[in-house]
């Protein structure tokens, strides 16, 4: 009972810090942004605390726990502090702030792992990246559906729309082709792997952001050069596949020819910015054509490999 209460409490603090971040980038007035955040972070260390608790004094468990809390408390007093900042300053100790935060957990997993389950921690991980890329699709469903409302240009939004489909569902397939959960043994792979997911969670977030800015620019609505809009598009989807592979599809890749797919349709799909109005289209069609490469050469692999044991 009291874990799932306080589960409640982050979570209302996570909904006050959201509301927050449009007056703290917008306004520079990051009031609301640090009651979220101290709402969110005082529950998170009693939580520490209780784990403390429950090991023997003395234990390396109870010291990582106890660290865990004390990184924490240090990090919810910079965050306060940050109020009485210069205005001029706050966006750049926000950055050191957060790589505070970052830090926390790689100093006090020193000496003692805390433990988890690497199913549990890539299944997660998994399902916030399905949220995601659904909230994604979503976004380039509504634009869409606006421009329709307001001008009549269907030729010039069908591409943009099929393409933003390919690229989302090209996305969610490779995401999850590769088990992750085989490649984290320990904290030495978790942590960058992890950390590494603000980057997948960003550019799959930026992907649905770029296709209203694409098709706002095909209606007129956005005056920004055709170039512009689509490297909207393009960069973060070619993002998207460059850090997958990075964190853990090259780690089960058996060929050269396996390790290229990835890299290569990455440089591909930002070559599509220049292609114009098609731009879109054509990024999709070659995120779903490295599906179908990366399909076929897995396939062969596995084919070979049951081969040569058989």
């Amino acid at each position: 009972m009291p874990y799932r209460i306080a589960t409640l409490v982050q979570i209302s603090g996570v909904l006050i810090y959201a509301a927050g971040v449009p007056r703290a980038f917008v306004d520079d007035d990051w009031t609301v942004t640090v009651i979220g955040y101290l709402v969110m972070r005082v529950t998170l260390t009693g939580q520490w605390l209780r784990a403390a608790a429950s090991e023997a004094p003395g234990s390396p468990a109870r010291r990582t726990n106890l660290r865990y809390a004390f990184g924490l408390v240090l990090c919810q007093a910079a965050w306060v502090a940050l109020l009485a900042a210069p205005h001029s300053m706050k966006h750049w100790l926000f950055l050191i702030l957060v790589a505070a935060e970052l830090l926390v957990p790689v100093i006090a997993e020193q000496g003692h792992e805390t433990p988890w389950h690497p199913h549990h921690i890539a299944e997660r991980y998994g399902l916030f990246t399905l949220i995601v890329l659904g909230e994604t699709m979503s976004a380039g469903t509504i634009a869409v559906q606006s421009a329709l409302d307001e001008h009549d240009s269907l030729g010039e939004l069908l591409p943009i729309a099929a393409g933003g489909i390919l690229t989302v569902f090209a996305a969610w397939w490779i995401y999850f082709a590769a088990p992750a959960h085989e490649r984290l043994t320990g904290n030495r792979q978790a942590i960058p792997w992890g950390y590494g997911h603000f980057v997948i969670f960003g550019s799959a977030a930026a992907i649905g952001a770029g296709v209203e800015v694409a098709v706002e620019q095909a209606v007129g609505k956005a005056h920004i050069p055709t170039t512009a809009a689509s490297a909207a598009v393009t960069v973060p989807a070619a993002l998207f596949l460059l850090t997958v592979w990075l964190l853990h599809a090259r780690h089960f890749k058996t060929s050269t020819a396996q390790q290229l797919v990835l890299p290569a349709s990455a440089a591909a799909i930002v070559t599509c910015t220049f292609l114009g109005a098609w731009a879109v289209l054509a990024s999709g069609l070659v995120a779903a054509a490295t599906v179908a490469v990366g399909g076929t050469l897995a396939g062969r692999a596995d084919a070979r490999g049951t081969d040569g044991g058989s």
